[in-house]
């Protein structure tokens, strides 16, 4: 049974007239590796965590360390090399966009050196980050407007969070949504002990979509393929209800807004929010105090069982008691979204 809240997003575009034939497959690969779209082509195009380990480990999801870790990007390995082994493959922009932040300084991430660029795609705005690279493009500047197909730097191996090896180079590629532009404040409130050498464009504040899953719905479906129709599809992981009326996630994302009528008549009190495993916040209906169900700031609603057990790594909701109940990680996520 499809929940509610995801019933009235489909029933939502439809009555806006937003149907999939209406727009066009907006990504590219951002390398020349393409054997996603070749029969048994997932080895060729991702790299695992290890040679023994299954592609699957360079996918995204919750695919690391026998599936208690999330992962958020492709890990799309490389198909040229100079005499010393080292990745040679240009990497390029995925769609038309502007260039949000760039960090030259390898030391300073797990990304190592890596590009953040800005799209609006159907209205939503969504950002591209390639990780690990060898070197950003000479010239290359924040506020530049870049074209699809564009390099923008070449893949390497830099990051500080791991070693990776020549056999393993890869450019580490999302898709995501942008959670908050207070998010340095909350960081510096929610870890006063952490550094946070990146401000707004640490990779906390980017939560990614499923990129694999975007390019091959793209490709299957040409240009019935919907990016807003696919984010409003996302797989419900739980339902929780905010006591906050302004927070700029209802800007950024208003597709995602849902009209109720009682709230417009009433004024909102806060609102009630779909939720994916990975932190997506992809459905969003405004609630009059006459809607809501807690006076408290945060209240679980609804949790879908087998998505919970299907998707646990990042442990949004947890078990206590033989109830579902919000984790730590979903208090913090909730508090990013809306601070």
């Amino acid at each position: 049974m499809i929940p509610s809240l995801v019933r009235a997003t489909v029933l939502t575009a439809l009555s806006l007239g937003l149907t999939p034939l209406q727009a066009q497959s907006p990504f590219q690969f951002p390398t020349a590796n393409h054997a996603l779209y070749e029969p048994g082509g997932d080895a060729r195009f991702l790299a695992p965590t290890a040679p023994d380990k299954p592609w699957t480990s360079g996918g995204f999801g919750c695919v690391r360390d026998n599936g208690t870790r999330m992962h958020e990007g492709l890990d799309i390995r490389s198909l040229q090399h100079d005499r010393r082994g080292e990745p040679t493959d240009p990497v390029c922009a995925t769609a038309d966009g502007v260039v949000a932040y760039i960090s030259r300084h390898p030391g300073l991430s797990n990304y190592g050196n890596y590009v953040v660029i800005r799209h609006i795609i159907e209205g939503l705005e969504i950002y591209s980050l390639y990780a690990h690279l060898s070197q950003v493009a000479p010239g290359l500047v924040i506020g530049q407007p870049v074209r699809a197909g564009q390099q923008i730097g070449v893949m390497g191996r830099t990051s500080t969070a791991e070693v990776i090896t020549k056999d393993r180079a890869h450019v580490h590629f999302e898709l995501n949504v942008f959670v908050n532009d207070n998010f340095a404040a909350w960081f510096k409130r929610a870890d006063p002990g952490e550094r946070n050498d990146h401000g707004i464009w640490n990779g906390q504040n980017l939560n990614g979509l499923d990129e694999r899953q975007i390019l091959l719905q793209e490709h299957q479906q040409g240009a019935r393929f919907s990016l807003l129709t696919f984010v409003r599809s996302q797989n419900e992981l739980c339902r929780v209800q905010v006591r906050a009326t302004s927070f700029p996630y209802l800007k950024r994302y208003a597709p995602l807004v849902l009209p109720n009528p009682r709230a417009e008549k009433e004024g909102v009190a806060g609102y009630e929010i779909a939720l994916n495993y990975n932190g997506v916040a992809f459905a969003l209906m405004p609630r009059p105090e006459s809607e809501m169900k807690s006076r408290a700031r945060f209240q679980l609603l609804e949790v879908n069982d087998a998505e919970a057990r299907a998707n646990s790594c990042r442990k949004l909701v947890i078990e206590r008691g033989g109830h579902w109940v919000l984790g730590p990680h979903g208090l913090e996520e909730l508090e990013k979204l809306v601070d």
